[in-house]
């Protein structure tokens, strides 16, 4: 019998990449640029400098930290170090935050200078073995973990995860209630990080990314991806529209992905038709429903560099609408979330377990390797949503006769009326393609009586003169009484969270019912 290879994370293979050309540019933040070489040997020895200070193997550390390179080495470090990383959602209300904390058994807590205050705030009622600075902060709460790391040797750092030690514990929800935490291994992390570059773009050679949404979120791992690729991703704070133009145009940017309110923003702004984005060869969406009559303006906008992902956190990808299924007069497709990967088994399901035929809409459950192992600390809950080795994702949709998933709903969003159902992507879409309206969330609440009520939150074109009355006739003409608002809300913007989706619990408070 042959002798079993010993283990390697994705994060040994990624920095053994970087090693074979250490003078590239890996990371622009502002006006720094760090090569591969630089980056690697920060790794090397925030790894070293975090042993050193006692964090150990199967613990957990946590990051509170914007879009600096040293988020990125600082995760890297912990995985080599054998630790779960968790990674905060920056905009979560302290009291969560420390929840959070302290439900994933927190070691160290890796802070940016920026959000010291904030860390302060947290560990005041969640006490934290160690706390940590990614540079010299005016606020005295730890020690400066870049220092540290500069009094280390850049040897590398011998690894000491585990296949079946938890790689991350990412959160999902968290703004009210009872944060779930999703479990990935570093097993399933090597798996994830070694097909996930399989399809490149056309004529992309070293590609670089835009990094303009939370490294928490999807943003992160595309990074990686790009890192261990051979290219270079540029890091901005936040999203901004314009800065987002300038840079793709600057940075020659050709890889981006942005959730379907940002990529709204961007194609609004007037700079959009002004810069130069002929480097862009692969623009990523996903995260939440986007509207048919949105993607197919920006296909038409900025060619066929679109290309939607349809994943979750629990269930790892699932599906992916390329971006020669990106017809602008196909709107039906342009409505689906592709085909399902290769690897990955797809079923949509009734109540009852049962499978449904082709157009009938149920429940989509997933099995594929890049399912999560389960909820943090939550049996009960990972038995209700892993059953038999398939996921249940909550999303309601449906598989057509071609192999197209096309999600219509969150079980949790879908809106329960008297005489059926409500979808709400279908009535987003729908005043979505109206002339005068440029984005919508819709969403449902409780009255008095308990009696759910369809409520839209729109986002009109400036000047347009839309009144309530126009928007609920076309909704009455195209969809019926029932898809009717009971109450329409015009907004300058949509609320957003941290990863960029519409916060629809948000509105719901704004609504006046509890999320």
């Amino acid at each position: 019998m042959p002798e079993q290879e010993p283990f390697r994370s994705h994060v040994e293979e990624t920095l053994d990449a970087l090693a074979a050309d250490p003078g590239r540019e890996l990371l622009v933040h502002g006006d720094r640029r760090l090569t591969a070489g630089q980056f690697r040997s920060l790794v090397h020895r925030m790894a070293h400098a975090l042993t050193a200070r006692g964090v150990s193997r199967a613990t957990t550390v946590t990051l509170l930290s914007g879009n600096l390179p040293e988020t990125i080495a600082a995760r890297y470090a912990a995985n080599l170090v054998g630790c779960r990383v968790n990674h905060l959602y920056n905009k979560l209300s302290a009291d969560v935050q420390a929840a959070i904390v302290d439900d994933v058994e927190t070691q160290a807590l890796i802070v940016d200078p920026h959000y010291a205050d904030r860390a302060a705030e947290i560990t005041r009622t969640t006490p934290v073995p160690h706390v940590l600075l990614l540079g010299d902060g005016k606020r005295d709460i730890g020690p400066d973990l870049l220092a540290l790391a500069a009094q280390q040797p850049a040897d590398p750092f011998a690894a000491r995860a585990r296949p079946d030690d938890i790689c991350t514990i990412r959160h999902t929800g968290g703004t009210t209630g009872h944060p779930k935490g999703i479990v990935t291994t570093f097993a399933q992390a090597a798996r994830m990080h070694r097909t996930a570059d399989a399809v490149r773009p056309a004529g992309e050679e070293a590609p670089r990314q835009l990094a303009c949404t939370t490294l928490a979120h999807a943003a992160g791992l595309l990074a990686d991806v790009v890192i261990r690729a051979g290219g270079a991703v540029v890091l901005h704070d936040d999203f901004d529209p314009g800065e987002v133009l300038a840079a793709i145009e600057r940075e020659r940017i050709t890889r981006l992905f942005l959730l379907p309110p940002l990529l709204y923003q961007l194609l609004d702004h007037p700079d959009a038709g002004r810069r130069d984005l002929s480097s862009l060869r692969g623009l990523t969406y996903g995260g939440c429903q986007a509207s048919p009559t949105r993607i197919a303006d920006a296909v038409r906008r900025l060619g066929p560099v679109l290309v939607q992902f349809y994943g979750q956190n629990e269930a790892g990808g699932i599906s992916v609408l390329t971006a020669e299924d990106h017809d602008p007069d196909r709107p039906g497709r342009l409505r689906s979330a592709g085909r399902v990967l290769p690897g990955v088994e797809v079923a949509v399901r009734d109540a009852d377990g049962n499978d449904l035929a082709a157009g009938e809409h149920g429940e989509i459950c997933v099995r594929s390797d890049g399912a999560m192992t389960g909820y943090w600390k939550q049996p009960d809950l990972t038995a209700e949503v892993l059953r038999d080795g398939w996921l249940h994702t909550g999303d309601i949709g449906f598989l057509d006769d071609e192999g197209y998933v096309t999600v219509v709903d969150r079980l949790k969003d879908m809106i329960v009326v008297v005489g059926g159902h409500v979808y709400t992507t279908e009535l987003e879409d729908l005043l979505n393609s109206h002339p005068k309206v440029r984005q919508s969330a819709v969403f449902g609440v409780h009255d008095a009586d308990r009696t759910e009520r369809v409520h839209a939150a729109v986002v009109p074109v400036p000047g347009a003169g839309v009144e309530a009355e126009e928007l609920r006739a076309a909704v009455r003409e195209r969809r019926g009484a029932m898809y009717e608002p009971a109450r329409l809300t015009f907004l300058d913007a949509l609320p957003l969270t941290d990863a960029g989706k519409p916060d629809k619990k948000l509105l719901r408070q704004r609504a006046g019912q509890p999320a």
